[in-house]
């Protein structure tokens, strides 16, 4: 699932009421649970993942005791938003929540996110480094891994033939940015951002930056994108890519102008999650045939990846449900059969056996939303490059205990640098001085 930009003035249960659980959200979840003693038991689920739908009904189907109430809140920052209202209300909470990982750590330091860690033993393998990485918080798990989003290099194979440039040959950044100006000589632009803080987060844990650490107990946080050498390195890449008029900067991401571009060639390329098939073959369903995908270009050229979105199925802390809970995210993240489910539907998988698999690796069309099969990457068996792209994510990138509020606050201190007025730099400093305000703010010892 998508980084989306994150929307101004989210409300948060931030800062010190994450340092301890709320009184309002109960214990650990392990009061009584119907599903155990054959009684009914309805479990309430936010979700805004479409192939969750087929889940719920294989799931009911071999589990009649237990209903599953699944519910679209909203997705990822309007569900968290609700998430936190009914966590500072104490009611009207789900048993389970789809959380994106740059999410959890908020939830796991605030307890609110049910710590699974003794039911998980031996999975570690299961799942792809990245993604299981992403569930942990202080070595303690926190959900199960739904998809993954390493990134890949998509682009359109006609726009670059145009420009004489052969994408599987463009390893580091300084190919990219020769590529860039042979793609803008013939009208195009390698690619877009007008300011995505998704991307600029994956970006920088692709340089190897780690910019942002806390402590286990959740009380200090360190802030260093302005000091961290690999940050710094990949911001002033953008820079240049800026400065040189080599990005679209001015065509939103997600926006129909933004996929009428990638039909229309004037926009030949992206870096980004393993998600992206879909989103192309229902959006800019008139590039079919055209794209390809390439291993992502690396700061250095050596092989390494980031994940660039992703989500996990999490036990809310105040369910009295936990053992339905439970039983539920395993059959949808850890179940052959609810993988497969989901994995039919479009979305990307987090498990190693079903990238490994010869069913996906042999992959050539992408399954649209209306159940069609298309042939958008001309053949190519283009799961070959995304899962060598999963088992290429480095570990040990942290996301900040306030994720969601910091990217809903980058476009104020950075959008000026998109439109010329300010350097990138200025922009992420004044961004990082901002946090660094709000974590004081919340009772967070700031470095």
């Amino acid at each position: 699932m998508k980084f989306t930009a994150v929307k101004k003035g989210l409300a948060l249960v931030a800062g010190l009421a994450m340092l301890s659980s709320l009184a309002a959200c109960g214990g650990s979840g392990s009061s009584s649970d119907s599903s155990k003693s054959g009684e009914k038991t309805e479990l309430t689920v936010w979700a805004w993942e479409p192939t969750l739908k087929g889940v719920v009904k294989e799931f009911e189907a071999q589990n009649p005791n237990i209903k599953v109430k699944l519910q679209n809140v909203g997705t990822n920052t309007k569900e968290y938003t609700a998430l936190d209202n009914a966590i500072q209300a104490g009611s009207g909470a789900p048993d389970v929540a789809q959380v994106e990982y740059y999410a959890i750590p908020q939830y796991a330091i605030g307890k609110h996110l049910m710590d699974i860690t003794d039911k998980t033993s031996g999975y570690e393998g299961f799942y792809t480094p990245g993604t299981w990485s992403s569930v942990q918080w202080d070595s303690k798990v926190y959900g199960l891994p739904m998809d993954s989003g390493p990134m890949a290099f998509f682009y359109n194979k006609d726009v670059f033939d145009k420009a004489g440039v052969d994408a599987t040959q463009i390893k580091s950044w300084d190919d990219y940015y020769e590529a860039a100006k042979k793609i803008k000589a013939t009208g195009s632009y390698i690619t877009s951002d007008s300011g995505d803080a998704g991307f600029y987060d994956s970006m920088v844990w692709l340089a190897g930056g780690h910019p942002f650490k806390t402590s286990a107990d959740g009380k200090n946080v360190t802030l260093n994108l302005t000091g961290d050498e690999n940050a710094k390195a990949f911001t002033e890449f953008w820079q240049k890519m800026i400065s040189e008029g080599l990005v679209d900067t001015k065509t939103a991401g997600w926006s129909e102008d933004w996929f009428k571009a990638m039909i229309d060639g004037s926009i030949a390329s992206l870096l980004s999650g393993a998600w992206m098939p879909a989103n192309l073959a229902n959006s800019a369903a008139g590039g079919a045939g055209k794209w390809r995908v390439a291993p992502m270009p690396t700061r250095d050229g050596k092989t390494t990846d980031a994940e660039n979105g992703g989500s996990s199925l999490g036990i809310i802390s105040s369910t009295k449900k936990a053992d339905a809970a439970y039983k539920f995210i395993e059959f949808a993240n850890h179940d052959s059969k609810g993988i497969s489910i989901r994995v039919k539907g479009g979305a990307f998988p987090a498990d190693t056996k079903t990238m490994k698999s010869s069913d996906f690796l042999n992959t050539t069309t992408v399954k649209n939303s209306d159940g069609k099969d298309v042939d958008y990457f001309g053949g190519q068996k283009y799961n070959e490059v995304l899962a060598k792209a999963a088992d290429s994510v480095s570990t040990g990138y942290q996301f900040l205990p306030f994720e969601v509020y910091a990217r809903g606050k980058y476009g104020d201190f950075v959008g000026k640098s998109f439109t010329g007025s300010d350097k990138l730099s200025d922009g992420i400093a004044a961004w990082q001085a901002d946090m660094s305000s709000y974590a004081k703010g919340q009772g967070f010892e700031v470095k």
